[in-house]
């Protein structure tokens, strides 16, 4: 497929990389803990997920949605698959067909599973101070009974999640405090294969609570999850984005440019178009506040954004021409961090939403 990629535009993902940063991410585990790679989102927008000679190293992985679950077995993916998200009740022949572990946390679900002729495997999912979704450490023996009742409902695990590992440590201890006791409850009442609670900011700021399994996320792709992660663990980022000066012109000064002429030239001018645009998720909020590398050398977006396409002044290019390589993030003079700073946002929104008709280009 990669040889049928005509598209200027690519981002490129490295696979060494990634290999790399899983290595980086062993280095905090004790031998015997498993990594389970949270892969969701089409691998926060890499694609990773497809590579099956990559993630069938893992024993596990972790996905989102059910259809995510599906669409893992039909590349023919053969081995575990949790999903994080307590699911619907629609879902639950899906869940079966396609042989998926489960997050739960609802006696509505469980109920229906009541309902169905064959076993799902779950992980209970703790509520310690998410605030999202979660069995409370009141309600537990509650909802460890109701399992207890449906034949149908394997526990294989028990997990939470962290909602601020990166910056207020006060609050995640009592988190992991709260997890500690709901997990003795757990295991006094079931056999259970897996205990997790760490996604990338706990792998590396809370190791002593790894149990036997963690859920590393964003900094397999090879970017910072939180506050001072750099300075913790080495990582390679694992994308660029890129794209070609398809057009390349000379305006007079007072040219208006793009929609809504919100950028008028101050002086003659040398302007390239790009073609990829914000329905590829690049950020309209980047309109004239935006840069990308050109030719070694940062220049300025300008005007604003349209869906397909993007204008920049190479005014101050040397030897710009057409078709030459247009950096949109080259992890050097421009990051992914820096854009998600410009858009007020975090570099996972950056990442996992560059659209699909952008082809993905693996390298080695």
């Amino acid at each position: 497929m990669l040889d049928k990629i005509t598209r200027p535009s690519v981002l490129e993902v490295n696979l060494d990389n990634f290999k790399y940063n899983i290595k980086q991410i062993k280095k905090f585990l004790k031998p015997e803990t498993k990594i389970m790679p949270v892969i969701k989102a089409e691998g926060y927008g890499t694609y990773i997920n497809t590579r099956l000679n990559i993630i069938d190293e893992f024993e596990t992985v972790a996905i989102a949605t059910v259809n995510e679950g599906e669409n893992l077995r039909n590349l023919g993916f053969k081995k575990g698959i949790f999903v994080l998200n307590q699911p619907c009740t629609t879902e639950i022949d899906k869940i079966v067909e396609n042989n998926l572990t489960i997050g739960v946390c609802s006696k509505g679900f469980l109920e229906e599973v009541k309902n169905k002729d064959s076993k799902i495997k779950v992980h209970i999912e703790i509520e310690t101070g998410m605030g999202r979704t979660g069995v409370s450490i009141d309600e537990l023996d509650d909802f460890i009974s109701f399992i207890k009742e449906n034949e149908n409902v394997k526990v294989e695990g028990v997990y939470t999640h962290l909602s601020s590992a990166d910056e207020d440590f006060e609050y995640t201890k009592k988190q992991l405090e709260k997890f500690e006791k709901a997990v003795e409850k757990v295991k006094e009442n079931f056999d259970i294969k897996y205990v997790h609670c760490l996604a990338s900011n706990g792998i590396i700021n809370f190791n002593k609570y790894q149990y036997n399994l963690v859920r590393p996320g964003i900094i397999m792709y090879g970017y910072e999850s939180g506050k001072e992660i750099k300075e913790k663990i080495d990582l390679k980022p694992v994308t660029t984005l890129k794209s070609k000066i398809t057009f390349l012109k000379e305006v007079e000064k007072g040219t208006s440019i793009s929609y809504g002429r919100r950028f008028i030239t101050k002086r003659k001018s040398k302007i390239a178009t790009v073609p990829i645009g914000y329905a590829d998720g690049l950020k309209r909020i980047l309109s004239n506040v935006g840069e990308v590398v050109i030719n070694n050398k940062k220049a300025p977006i300008i005007g604003s954004i349209c869906m397909d396409s993007f204008m920049v002044d190479v005014t101050d290019i040397e030897d710009v021409k057409y078709e030459d390589d247009v950096y949109i993030w080259d992890n050097k003079l421009i990051t992914i961090d820096d854009i998600a700073k410009k858009c007020n946002t975090i570099n996972y929104e950056i990442l996992s939403t560059i659209g699909k008709r952008i082809p993905r280009k693996f390298i080695f």
